[in-house]
């Protein structure tokens, strides 16, 4: 139990009616989970407004609420907060309900279009393995003490944000590596969250379908960094356009990575293969089994986080050697007639361009690079045509197919696709609607030696279909296909 004026605690309140001094057993933002004493914030979301369900928390026992617009008619004995934005009040609640527990132990964000899935990954792997016990907020999953949960959101909810840290702090762990979403900055879903650390990664096509424009998407991001505080460290990536001004007025202190520009942390590649890259990393080589530049970046900013929290250069270099892809980033494996398999997760025109491009600098261009790819339903549609551009561009055959629909026709989505494919490419595609027959196509049109990426969907298990999640792996239907068609 806390009392309600401990829970507002640096929330900015316009208007109270009633006495903060009760006692409040649970915060809740959804009304349905409303129990007695409960707390219930009314956010006005993208497809519904919590005011509309104050009522309902109330009869189910909500003792106080948060609100923006006060009701006409206010319940007796129930404590209204009016704020000017619930989302952010909550976030500052759901902080102080489990007594800061950002504060308690080290916690770094990683935000960015491209990479932070990776950089969280590795981070939580590389101090693991340096004997620190660690946690894990990622798109993938969320980790620590041994157990595994599955995020349905690359940031969670403010609640389930706090409560898994609490939790963390109770089993010892003294490291957090988490991703920060553009959605979760919008939603302020990190408000109350103090971080010791922040990296930027790369900023490109991405979320317009929610941010509206390009602009609006690229100062979200600056936000995480203009809300670090001065005892934060903020680390920037040069070889994005956008790299410096994500810390124009961060108060953290600045540091910088990169392969092309001068900066505080440099690497280079020396030799690149698919069974991974030579590294050379502020003046010291290192092997890999990750591939390619935008692998080689990740790798240098989870170098330099650690070195920034304080490891010494040669532990750090020592466990990098030793650090494996992350499921569905790169992630390869030799079929029959040494045909090389890539699963990527490159859901945007940019990582999509980097990873071909990664294959076409490896490969000998004796053999044929065949491209499956598709884009999500329901998500920004301007994606698409660029998406095909350049895949089909970069890859010598490629078949679009169906990436997770939603609510959206599959084959819609493959015509808005091609729209972005140049005359000169047309010879080049194959439009296959299903997504385990456009693998079993690519299957049949190797032959010894080639190379098949499958992009877009990478670690997920499932796609979305007309609201259902149908089983579908990328890994485990192409392991099944190239490893038994071919023998």
């Amino acid at each position: 139990m806390k009392k309600l004026q401990d829970l507002l605690y640096g929330v900015a309140i316009e208007r109270i009616v009633g006495s903060t001094a009760i006692a409040v057993k649970a915060i809740e933002f959804d009304s349905r989970k409303v129990e007695k004493e409960s707390l219930f914030v009314a956010q006005k979301g993208v497809i519904s407004d919590g005011h509309d369900f104050i009522s309902s928390a109330i009869t189910k026992g909500a003792v106080a609420i948060i609100c923006e617009e006060l009701p006409e008619v206010c319940t007796p004995g129930v404590v209204y907060a009016v704020v000017e934005n619930a989302s952010k009040a909550l976030g500052q609640m759901a902080a102080n309900f489990y007594d800061t527990p950002s504060k308690k132990l080290t916690l770094v964000g990683i935000t960015g279009t491209n990479g932070k899935t990776t950089i969280a990954s590795l981070l939580y792997e590389l101090y693991s393995a340096l004997g620190y016990p660690c946690g894990l907020i990622s798109t993938v999953k969320i980790a620590y003490s041994n157990k595994v949960w599955d995020n349905s959101h690359t940031t969670p909810d403010a609640l389930t944000l706090n409560k898994h840290l609490a939790d963390m702090i109770e089993a010892g762990v003294s490291y957090c590596f988490m991703e920060v979403s553009s959605h979760g900055i919008a939603q302020h879903r990190t408000t109350g969250l103090t971080f010791a650390g922040g990296v930027f990664t790369n900023l490109t096509h991405d979320h317009l379908d929610y941010h509206g424009d390009f602009k609006t998407y690229r100062d979200i991001k600056k936000l995480f960094f203009d809300q670090l505080p001065h005892t934060a460290f903020a680390l920037t990536n040069l070889d994005d356009k956008n790299g410096l001004f994500m810390l124009q007025n961060s108060k953290a202190k600045k540091y910088s990575y990169a392969l092309k520009q001068h900066a505080d942390f440099k690497a280079q590649i020396l030799e690149c293969e698919f069974s991974g890259m030579l590294l050379k990393v502020q003046d010291q080589e290192v092997w890999t089994s990750l591939v390619g530049e935008f692998n080689t970046q990740n790798l240098l900013a989870v170098y330099a986080v650690a070195e920034l929290l304080g490891a010494t250069a040669l532990e750090v270099l020592k466990q990098l050697s030793l650090l494996k892809p992350i499921r569905g980033r790169f992630e390869t494996f030799q079929a029959n007639d040494h045909i090389t398999v890539v699963i990527d997760y490159a859901h945007t025109p940019d990582a999509l361009e980097n990873v071909l491009d990664t294959i076409n600098k490896i490969r000998t261009k004796n053999e044929t690079l065949i491209t499956v790819v598709g884009c999500g339903g329901n998500r920004d549609r301007e994606k698409r045509p660029l998406t095909g551009k350049k895949a089909a561009a970069l890859s010598d055959k490629v078949i679009f197919t169906s990436d997770n629909p939603r609510d959206e026709n599959p084959t819609q989505i493959i015509s808005e696709i091609m729209e972005g494919v140049a005359p000169e490419d047309f010879r080049k595609v194959l439009k296959v609607t299903d997504r385990e027959e456009a693998i079993a196509v690519a299957g049949n049109l190797t032959k010894p030696g080639d190379i098949v990426l499958i992009a877009g969907k990478g670690h997920e298990t499932y796609q979305e279909i007309e609201g259902k999640k149908i089983p579908f792996d990328d890994m485990q239907i192409a392991q099944k296909i190239f490893l038994n068609s071919k023998a």
